[in-house]
């Protein structure tokens, strides 16, 4: 049975980008940002198979990149349905580097793009969160394989930064450490969608 799938990752973001974020009229876009990862078990347990996932970013480069409607929302609706009202974000170019996704994200000036923007300039640390439908195969305790059927909807703009079941926090030093927390709230969202 095919199911909503939603995966976490961290923006990454060149901190020059804070006085682009000021300017209304420019296009804010982040350049090089990891949307999703193959072969790698996530923070929701979850392994998306190689070939899988690069079929499916050509399908959405083919489909959606290139005639411009690429379009993701500001947080993570539970639906398969992108909602205009809440469109914050374009991705105009998406490409393979190793097990990587990468794309680059144009921060769109609707209301929602501009919460976005205020929040870069706030110095927020924000994530990126490819939504899909498709169906899991259990693979090893507790942990699902993507199947066949799995079709890319879009990458929205989330507030829960993670990469492979951490939150990410910058030090000083230019390091980054994992949350003390992320493994109780990968327990809580697994709670919530166990309840649904």
């Amino acid at each position: 049975m095919k199911t909503l799938l939603v995966e976490y990752n961290a923006i990454q973001y060149d901190r020059n980008l804070i006085n682009e974020a000021y300017d209304m009229s420019k296009p804010l876009v982040l350049k090089g940002v990891v949307l999703q990862r193959a072969d790698i078990e996530n923070q929701n347990k979850r392994k998306y198979p190689f070939d899988i996932l690069m079929r499916e970013a050509k399908t959405y480069k083919e489909n959606f990149v290139l005639e411009r409607r690429a379009m993701g929302e500001l947080d993570h609706p539970e639906s398969p349905v992108v909602n205009l009202k809440n469109v914050c974000s374009n991705i105009t170019d998406i490409w393979f580097d190793g097990n990587d996704v990468i794309g680059n994200i144009e921060i769109l000036t609707t209301p929602s793009g501009n919460i976005v923007r205020e929040l870069i300039k706030n110095n927020i640390r924000l994530g990126v969160s490819s939504r899909g439908m498709g169906s899991l195969k259990t693979v090893a305790e507790g942990v699902g394989e993507v199947q066949d059927d799995f079709a890319l909807i879009c990458f929205d703009i989330v507030s829960n930064p993670s990469t492979h079941g951490a939150f990410i926090n910058e030090n000083k030093d230019g390091s980054i450490t994992p949350n003390p927390y992320s493994h109780l709230e990968s327990l809580i969202q697994n709670f919530l969608s166990e309840v649904k």
